[in-house]
């Protein structure tokens, strides 16, 4: 799908379909906006830049030279946005192509920051004065999602810290897939600020002549910076319940083994009297002895209580 917007009175707005062809709307455009594009799209909006858009495996490669460059087509930056799919956080990678009068964007996935930000076109809520600012203000709103993303993960810390240290029956184990989840989340969020950080300083080496947009990509980059401090806060975090967790499991462990073993060791005299009684000798004085079988179970039972008041006694139990 291609969208066309339209940079009016200092306002982005979508433009329409209002009978004018694809060609002439994209000429127009002040952003174009593709988004899992068909062989059709990708072909007219290939023939209206003329050159071809970069394959998908082009967009995912990690060397700087592939993901900020400039050639004749104008700037090219491909960075990482975070997605959310099947109820995990991911990592897309989208390519812009900045031109004097325009800017392209090209994905193949839904990013929440795009969608919130064709709603706030839509409301006449999007001001810019060009194509670079309006560039920066796709940035601005994606470190804006992404530090509302870490406030997300940092109250359901507090939820699972809640649970692990002050809920005496609580589910550990499903307290483990919570801090997997959200320690891969904070992961890729940080991926995002790290590629955020690089794709501002690319941007800032090539604005030298926009003073205001320069100062804008260095703000950026500081509240990138202080986000980058809250995730290693929250690693740290995530890494400490991983650790109390673990350590609760294994005292809960440690007190099932405990269980066995007081078992096995109060029932081992009993155990050991019965067997003698059951040897099959011909003298046995106790066979012949009316209260033998009382006396048999009599000593069974002192000699299994004995070591439960032991323990008992020395505070094991």
């Amino acid at each position: 799908m291609i969208r066309t917007f339209q940079l009016h009175h200092h306002t982005i707005h979508e433009a329409k379909p209002d009978g004018r062809s694809l060609t002439e709307r994209l000429a127009d455009a002040t952003w174009i906006d593709a988004h899992e594009l068909d062989e059709e799209e990708r072909e007219r909006l290939n023939a209206f830049l003329a050159d071809e858009l970069p394959a998908n495996d082009d967009v995912e490669e990690i060397e700087s030279s592939a993901r900020y460059f400039v050639d004749a087509d104008g700037i090219h930056v491909h960075s990482l946005f975070l997605s959310y799919s099947e109820g995990r956080h991911g990592n897309t990678t989208v390519a812009f192509i900045l031109q004097p009068q325009r800017l392209i964007t090209f994905r193949d996935t839904e990013i929440a920051d795009f969608r919130l930000l064709r709603l706030r076109a839509r409301s006449g809520q999007v001001e810019t004065t060009s194509a670079q600012s309006l560039m920066l203000t796709i940035f601005e709103q994606k470190v804006e999602n992404l530090a509302d993303t870490l406030e997300d993960i940092h109250r359901k810390l507090e939820h699972v810290s809640h649970m692990v240290l002050e809920q005496e029956d609580a589910d550990l184990e499903e307290a483990i897939d919570q801090l997997a989840k959200l320690e891969d989340s904070n992961g890729k969020i940080r991926l995002c600020l790290m590629d955020t950080q690089r794709s501002m300083l690319f941007l800032i080496r090539h604005l030298r002549d926009e003073t205001e947009l320069r100062e804008t990509a260095r703000e950026v980059m500081s509240d990138v910076e202080t986000l980058m401090t809250h995730t290693s806060f929250l690693f740290d975090k995530i890494n400490f319940l991983m650790d109390s967790t673990q350590g609760f499991i294994n005292i809960q462990q440690n007190q099932i083994i405990k269980i066995f073993s007081i078992a096995a060791v109060v029932f081992l005299p009993p155990t050991l009297v019965a067997s003698i009684y059951g040897m099959n000798f011909e003298v046995m004085p106790e066979l012949s002895w009316p209260f033998g079988y009382p006396f048999a179970l009599g000593l069974m039972v002192v000699a299994g209580v004995s070591p439960y008041l032991y323990f008992k006694h020395k505070n094991w139990l």
